[in-house]
């Protein structure tokens, strides 16, 4: 009896266990989940980085002489061009040198033309003149020496004459060839000697009137670039020292965002890239092109300088702003894409998807995540085309747990309720 009745309760524990498990894998949920399959196709890696902007020409107009300012002709915010005059320093003392330095240019150059035109053919002349009047002087000493020494044989004439003949054609001689040598001196080298010299001082007036021309140029301040003047320290009146920023021009017609980069970030990036740039207070982004990429690391950060050009109408970017810049640096074809929103933390580290395979069982994977542009991103590794990823309701997912696939436009159970809360 008591056998009997131990066996009825043993069974009826056993039926009731058996339920009880029944009852528990009858009640484990069917997680609805929003699912997208893996794809091939193109896209784009994306490098970002904050920056600074400068622009894109700037010019500090430093004076190389000091004296008061005259005048300014421009003030703070004024946009400029390229050779306008900006402001004028006291220059009636440079003005005064400048005239007498012309002067004196013009005095050695009419000494040049003097001495090619008049000087030196006249001297030329003369000696010429002189050159002939020896010879003929020569010629009649000779003549006469050859008729006494004629004389002289026959008879007819002392020897003291014959001697004194001699003596005065040696005289005549000599003349004539000092005449032949002053004359080939001064063709050879006295001409072009004293034309030499007037050239020379004609070069030296000239440079000293070139120097007060310039010192007068240096007393008028005028813009090397386009721009704008965004500074003006001083007043008219104040000395301007040499050396010292007068104003400051900057041409914001287009904006540099200069980029401290990391060398991995770096590492793909290359001139022509495309770039866009946000500004910080929220602006409209502003398309822009590298134009510099550092081909040396800086060794006190260990980064590489990279420069984003963008036009900038309107000049609505300033200077030394904080911008968002994002670069194209590659296009990557035929790439293994899912959306962003199926990427999950891994316990282990790392990063998860969770699949869901013909039955509606999801499957954890553990994947390699590539390039990111917008919602899409790149798996390298761990996913192949065609299989479908969790979008939504992934987060708390069970591996080999058991899931309904949401049709297009179907919505889980309180979304909207989970929303609206999010709202309040």
């Amino acid at each position: 009896m008591r056998t009997t009745f131990r066996f009825g309760i043993v069974a009826l524990l056993g039926v009731s266990l058996i339920a009880c498990r029944k009852q528990e894998k009858e009640e484990k949920p069917i997680v609805p989940v929003a699912v997208a399959p893996a794809i091939r196709g193109s896209i784009r890696e994306i490098v970002t980085a904050d920056a600074i902007l400068y622009p894109r020409d700037q010019a500090s107009i430093v004076p190389k002489i000091s004296a008061p300012v005259r005048r300014f002709l421009v003030n703070r915010g004024a946009h400029v061009k390229q050779g306008q005059l900006l402001a004028e320093l006291e220059n009636r003392d440079l003005i005064a040198a400048e005239v007498a330095s012309k002067g004196q240019f013009g005095q050695a150059e009419s000494n040049y033309r003097s001495t090619t035109a008049m000087a030196v053919p006249e001297a030329a002349t003369k000696a010429q003149t002189d050159v002939d009047s020896a010879r003929q002087a020569l010629d009649a000493a000779q003549k006469l020496l050859e008729s006494r020494q004629q004389l002289l044989k026959e008879g007819a004439l002392a020897r003291k004459s014959v001697d004194e003949a001699q003596v005065a054609y040696a005289q005549a001689k000599a003349q004539f060839e000092t005449a032949q040598q002053h004359l080939q001196a001064l063709q050879a080298v006295g001409k072009q000697e004293q034309i030499n010299t007037a050239a020379a001082q004609v070069e030296a007036a000239k440079g000293q009137y070139q120097s007060a021309q310039a010192q007068v140029a240096y007393s008028q301040i005028r813009s090397p670039i386009n721009g704008v003047v965004t500074d003006r320290p001083l007043y008219a009146g104040e000395m301007a020292a040499a050396g010292t920023p007068l104003l400051t021009v900057m041409d914001m017609s287009a904006v540099i965002a200069r980029i401290s980069m990391a060398q991995d970030q770096a590492k793909d990036v290359k001139v022509g890239d495309e770039a866009t740039l946000t500004p910080a207070d929220g602006g409209d982004p502003v398309p822009g092109k590298v134009t510099i990429v550092s081909p040396a690391v800086d060794p006190n950060t260990t980064t590489v300088q990279v420069w984003v050009q963008a036009n900038n109408p309107g000049e609505k970017m300033r200077a030394g702003t904080s911008v968002h810049v994002a670069i194209v640096a590659a296009t990557i074809d035929g790439a293994v894409l899912i959306p962003a929103t199926a990427l999950l933390p891994s316990d282990e580290g790392g990063t998860i998807v969770m699949t869901v395979d013909d039955k509606n069982v999801a499957h954890q994977k553990k994947v390699d995540v590539g390039a990111r542009e917008a919602d899409l991103v790149q798996i390298t590794a761990g996913l192949e085309p065609g299989e479908r990823v969790v979008t939504v309701g992934g987060l708390g997912l069970e591996d080999k747990a058991t899931v309904r696939v949401l049709k297009p436009g179907e919505k889980r159970p309180g979304e909207d309720a989970d929303k609206d809360e999010d709202e309040k």
